[in-house]
């Protein structure tokens, strides 16, 4: 088969895995990361090699961005307790207790067991945001896992920069350091320069399919240029879709953003599918070149840095957990997380392509390369089966599931925007200010009082019905060619929309599988 025959038949057989995922309620990542694992194994299958730097910027960009551009900046401001818990302390945490393994249990020297704790101690953007979205978690968890998995992997490279350069300098000299040290603030300088760049260009082209393809390529150039310069991507990257997100709001047409989110959504989707895929299929280069004995070995050793990686992070997470419990320095402005909401935080630590691709990313001539490539796969494929398939039986264990954070953040944010309606509407008369007057207090009503909101279930019912019957008339219409191709598209685009206004958050809502 040739390579396009091959991504076909893998996209088809993808399809097929999310629809069982679906029905299964498996998390899709957990689910094609070891249908991968399957494949590869099966005699005759395409062996379809990643370059770790390609699948880093491919994979992992577009990921970043379409996460960082929904998580604002103030929720960094206000979580950067949590965040720094997780983000910098878990993963200093955890690369140091597998550095150690690797010295006392490996033989590794200290710059390849470092290698290998940079390389497993980070939880993925991609593993989380697939994984979290499956599973309905209480508000404030969610955000900060959300936030974590967009800053760990940044110290994690910088690790693991420093142990390459460890084992190809023979140690870290002063210009290395400064290099390291000028990462994570150069890069966040940069993102926000390029943001700035971006935008100015960006009002070009804005409106355009020209303007969706330029919002990919500007993800991937600002990852290539970060990596070129020797500073962080990750933060490169969060910094340029936070700093461009909090200027979009007002100045983003609504088609525009529609029509964005959804070639957004669609696009980072599939490739987080290929990914999880394309991870499973490499066991059979990470195994086939193992002698049998060495293969028992590795296996054993990887087991001890699977129980480490997670037991590190739930031990940290809980400790953390009790103190900010104690002191109000270490949580905010919040009220005090329960135990509940630590073993669930401490859990989540899904490992994914990042891991995979640092791994595959280390030079041929490293001290037992096999054995750490392994480890990190194992890694990967445990955290995403055994995490994230008891992720959802956990929430509903630790009875967190049923929290209504959301809702009543839903309907205090549309009782103001009924307000801030009827406010512009106060001193206007009128059939079309009594139409938007009625129905913003029909809104303001069904969120008051939601036994009492006949009015505004019988406009949605109505409207509905009507939209309905006007969709029959303009197919009659097309069908007495009356209205050509070019007119329906646009009619049936408004009617689309006045269909949207009018649905529930559960009916607009795209199932992922």
């Amino acid at each position: 088969m040739s390579f396009f025959e091959s991504l076909l038949a893998l996209v088809l057989a993808s399809i097929l895995l999310l629809q069982v995922s679906r029905r299964l309620s498996i998390p899709y990542p957990a689910m094609l990361a070891t249908a991968g694992v399957v494949l590869a194994l099966i005699p005759g299958t395409p062996s379809i090699a990643l370059d770790p730097h390609i699948a880093l910027a491919l994979f992992i960009a577009p990921a970043l961005v379409d996460a960082a551009y929904d998580f604002p900046v103030g929720a960094v401001w206000r979580l950067w307790r949590p965040l720094f818990a997780l983000a910098v302390v878990a993963v200093l945490l955890t690369a140091g207790a597998v550095t150690w393994l690797g010295m006392a249990f490996a033989g590794l020297p200290f710059y390849a067991a470092l290698a290998l704790g940079a390389i497993v101690a980070p939880p993925d953007a991609a593993a989380a945001t697939a994984v979290l979205g499956t599973v309905s978690m209480p508000r404030r968890s969610v955000a900060v896992l959300k936030g974590e998995s967009l800053l760990n992997d940044a110290l994690a490279l910088l690790l693991f920069s420093a142990a390459i350069s460890i084992q190809s300098h023979g140690g870290i000299d002063g210009g290395i350091a400064l290099r390291l040290g000028l990462a994570a603030p150069g890069g966040i300088l940069l993102g926000i320069a390029l943001a700035w760049c971006s935008k100015r260009i960006q009002r070009y082209v804005s409106g355009t399919l020209g303007g969706n393809l330029l919002e990919f390529l500007t993800a991937f150039g600002v990852w290539i240029i970060a990596e070129r310069l020797g500073l962080s991507p990750v933060l490169c990257l969060v910094a340029f879709a936070m700093t461009v997100a909090r200027s979009a709001g007002l100045q983003t047409l609504a088609r525009v953003r529609v029509h964005s989110f959804a070639v957004w959504e669609t696009v980072v989707f599939l490739l987080n599918v290929l990914a999880f895929l394309l991870m499973g299929m490499q066991a059979r280069r990470i195994v086939g070149g193992m002698p049998l004995d060495r293969l028992y070995e590795a296996a054993g050793f990887a087991g001890l840095v699977i129980l480490c990686v997670i037991l590190v992070r739930l031990i940290w997470v809980l400790i953390y957990n009790r103190l900010s419990n104690r002191f109000v320095s270490l949580r905010g402005e919040f009220k005090p997380a329960t135990i509940r909401h630590g073993v669930l935080v401490g859990w989540c630590g899904m490992r994914g392509l990042i891991t995979m691709a640092t791994a595959f990313a280390l030079p041929a001539d490293f001290p037992q390369r096999d054995l750490i490539v392994l480890t990190a796969f194992a890694v990967v494929l445990a955290t995403l089966v055994l995490q994230g398939l008891t992720l959802a039986p956990l929430v509903r264990l630790l009875r967190l599931d049923g929290e209504e954070g959301a809702q009543r953040e839903l309907d205090k944010a549309r009782t103001e925007l009924a307000e801030a309606g009827l406010a512009t509407l106060a001193d206007r008369t009128g059939p079309a200010a009594d139409y938007w007057r009625y129905t913003f207090e029909t809104m303001r009503a069904a969120v008051a009082k939601p036994r009492d909101s006949v009015p505004f279930k019988e406009r949605r019912k109505l409207g509905l019905l009507a939209v309905r019957r006007q969709r029959k008339r303009l197919e009659e219409l097309r069908g007495a060619h009356e209205v050509d191709a070019d007119a329906f598209i646009v009619l049936q685009e408004e009617l689309d929309f006045h269909e949207l206004a009018l649905s529930t958050e559960d009916e607009r809502h795209i199932e992922e599988s």
